[in-house]
């Protein structure tokens, strides 16, 4: 757990503010679901033997006997709201996005914690090859437009069918191989073969170079549907890559998957996976709407994104500059700042005060810091004239103005008339 400070406020407050743009601007609607969903739900959608599941929710029985979990991802819960309030009736595809925190108790690593954000995209309803294109696009360009590179790693698994017969392969493969995996891995190659691909066991790295590829086991509609996928993305000029051996770690993906990572010098740093999504046309029949519904989505990762935001833009975090500064001498002097900074403020100027300071120059001090342009001062004897003095903070001139025009002198200076 974490506290998100003000100094790191402005990075998550850009990347909300260009999550929530680009998503609106391509017809995504904003949602919401609960923190506390019944377990029953990841169990059938996330996948009983991902390690999600089995290691890392939260999970408790509530007083009145319900088994519940925090939301340890978002996809799940929005099929479910997709099925529960009849969005199957709304014009095809329903596009939603959200911005929501999740729960894992998870391994610490860089840029993730037991309680962390998720920016996502989901598209329900519809399985053109277009909609898994834009949403790695959208991934990508999210974090082009927050001031971080990436490269979209990308793969495709195919249908359940011919995911099968590639497991055959697989497991068949690792079998001549089980002398040399960790225990973890031969958990999974009884459980679930396929999260051995995404091991991160240093010795699977060797035994995956020599493995089956899925894309030898395609059949020839999911290999239609992929070089279409590519296509939409080489005409959007997204940078991506090619991972044969991507296969994400959630049960229900189908056909396109995909990770994006950060561009580094660091290999280290380029590996990490700042967010990732895919196709998951099996989900709706897991969580039991009798019929399939063709669906995709992504979801980044905040943190991590924020760090890779950090050091591409190490200046954003500092103090926000303000256009003027209002200060106030006395106690009928402070009265008037009050309403004058409020003027200013509703006026759409960007001004700053330290009402509960009394000595002008700590006032000034504080302006300074804030690297104001402009300062009103407001004391005593301004409030029985009516005026208010204008100084120019840099040149230290100042002038004295009709408290009335305080707004309307200033917008002037600032050449916002």
């Amino acid at each position: 757990m974490r506290d998100i400070l003000p100094a790191e406020a402005s990075y998550w407050k850009k990347l909300y503010r260009e999550a929530e743009q680009l998503s609106e601007d391509y017809g995504y609607e904003r949602i919401e679901t609960p923190v506390l969903e019944e377990t029953a739900l990841y169990v059938r959608g996330v996948g009983k033997q991902t390690d999600i599941v089995e290691k890392e929710m939260y999970s408790f029985d509530t007083a009145g006997g319900e088994h519940v979990s925090l939301r340890p991802e978002g996809t799940a819960p929005i099929m479910r709201s997709y099925i529960h309030h009849g969005m199957l009736n709304r014009p095809q595809p329903v596009k939603l996005w959200y911005w929501s925190p999740m729960f894992r108790h998870d391994r610490p690593q860089s840029g993730r914690y037991r309680e962390f954000w998720q920016f996502g995209c989901e598209s329900l309803g519809d399985d053109d090859p277009v909609l898994d294109a834009q949403m790695a696009f959208l991934a990508w360009k999210t974090l082009k437009n927050a001031g971080v590179e990436s490269v979209v790693q990308i793969n495709s698994i195919g249908t359940l069918e011919s995911r099968a017969n590639y497991k055959n392969a697989l497991v068949a493969y690792f079998r001549t191989k089980r002398h040399k995996l960790s225990e973890d891995d031969k958990k999974r190659l009884v459980k679930n073969p396929l999260r051995l691909l995404d091991s991160k066991e240093p010795e699977m790295q060797e035994l995956k170079a020599e493995a089956p590829q899925i894309m030898d086991w395609l059949d020839e509609d999911s290999k239609a549907h992929f070089m279409q996928v590519l296509e939409y993305l080489d005409e959007a000029g997204v940078s991506y890559q090619l991972d044969p051996y991507l296969v994400r770690g959630l049960d229900y993906y189908t056909m396109t998957v995909f990770e994006v990572t950060p561009v580094s010098d660091n290999a280290d740093v380029a590996k990490l996976a700042l967010g990732g999504g895919g196709r998951y046309d099996g989900l709706a029949e897991l969580l039991g709407s009798g019929r399939p519904v063709p669906a995709c989505g992504f979801a980044l990762g905040i943190e991590r994104v924020v760090t890779r935001m950090k050091e591409a833009m190490p200046d954003l975090g500092a103090p926000e500059k303000r256009d003027v500064f209002v200060a106030q001498l006395g106690e009928q002097g402070r009265k008037k700042a009050f309403a004058i900074f409020e003027e200013l403020r509703g006026s759409g100027i960007r001004a700053a005060e330290a009402l509960s300071k009394k000595a002008i120059k700590a006032q000034m001090e504080i302006a300074n810091k804030m690297g104001a342009k402009w300062a009103v001062i407001i004391g005593q004897k301004e409030v029985l004239d009516g005026t208010a003095i204008v100084r120019d903070m840099d040149a230290g001139t100042q002038e004295i103005v009709d408290a009335r025009k305080v707004v309307q002198e200033i917008k002037k200076k600032l050449g916002k008339e």
